[in-house]
């Protein structure tokens, strides 16, 4: 009995978070062991057809490192990253676009579909979702970083940044009950190809449909401050500063643009969490305490 009844406090807890977050939307990176481990696999899947059934409208923007890095590898071809970023030669971004486009986009629209909801795969050539020109490490490496290291868009190569979102598809997709997964591959004004952060298409997004929230899923609990402690809320400005004094850098640096992104965009609060804890998303939305950093704006 006790159990049932803790089960049902659960419940209650979740409640005014069910109420408050109906009818909005809520951005979704997904990436890290999150996308490999079958049990981990299996608990995201069940988390988003939740939040779909309980009146939210969840968006998925999805990365692939370790597939894409796997399948580089196999072909023999290096994997290299500045800050955080991969650089993206022509024989690369063809094997990004197939693993990411192909591959992982169809299995998580499978995955979701299998559970329950109705899920649509896109690209950002989709509808011209995701335009895109050549990434600017100044956006990214000398604005957040504190870094005074002199990069061009071409030491990136094919790596792009979103310029412009356009919601009219996505708009369709949720007025129409499906849930749309988005892979990190956009398209210039003149066609041609762009490898994107997912991170950055998540915050791009979140702040072009005005979402709730931003939730990025990590292989870390969280930020972490300069003694290694873990921090479960921040100020936007807060963050701005850790990563000027580069208490932030390398890695988390995407995930961090991409939050401030989102927050500068309109959206209300931008979450990094523990991909690697089962049930994740819920734990972090219908819970008093949260599992991750939560940042506010």
């Amino acid at each position: 009995m006790n159990r049932l009844i803790k089960k049902a406090d659960t419940l209650i807890e979740a409640l005014p978070y069910i109420r408050s977050f109906a009818g909005k939307s809520v951005v979704i990176k997904y990436g890290g062991n999150a996308m490999v481990k079958p049990e981990l696999k299996e608990g995201f899947a069940e988390d988003v057809v939740l939040l779909k059934y309980v009146g939210l409208k969840p968006i998925i923007v999805h990365g692939g490192g370790p597939q894409i890095n796997f399948m580089l590898d196999k072909l023999c071809i290096e994997a290299r990253f500045l800050h955080g970023v991969r650089v993206t030669d022509e024989a690369t971004m063809e094997i990004v676009e197939m693993v990411l486009g192909g591959k992982i986009n169809k299995e998580i629209v499978s995955f979701l579909n299998q559970h329950g909801a109705k899920a649509v795969g896109l690209t950002g050539k989709d509808g011209q979702l995701l335009t895109t020109k050549p990434f600017n490490p100044k956006s990214l490496v000398h604005k957040y970083s504190g870094s005074k290291e002199i990069l061009q868009p071409e030491d990136y190569g094919l790596v792009g940044e979103v310029s412009h979102v356009d919601t009219k598809l996505l708009d369709t997709l949720e007025d129409a009950n499906f849930i749309p997964v988005i892979a990190p591959i956009g398209v210039d004004s003149k066609g041609k190809t762009y490898n994107i952060n997912a991170d950055l298409v998540a915050g791009s997004v979140a702040a072009a449909v005005q979402a709730e929230k931003l939730l990025v899923l990590s292989d870390v609990k969280g930020i972490r401050d300069a003694k290694n402690r873990h921090v479960s809320t921040l100020s936007r400005k807060d963050m701005e500063r850790m990563v000027k004094k580069q208490v932030i850098r390398e890695g988390m640096l995407p995930k961090v643009h991409a939050c401030l992104t989102a927050l500068q965009g309109g959206v209300q609060k931008a979450h990094i969490i523990d991909g690697r804890i089962p049930h994740a998303i819920l734990l972090e939305i219908f819970t008093d305490k949260g599992i991750g950093t939560e940042i506010v704006a």
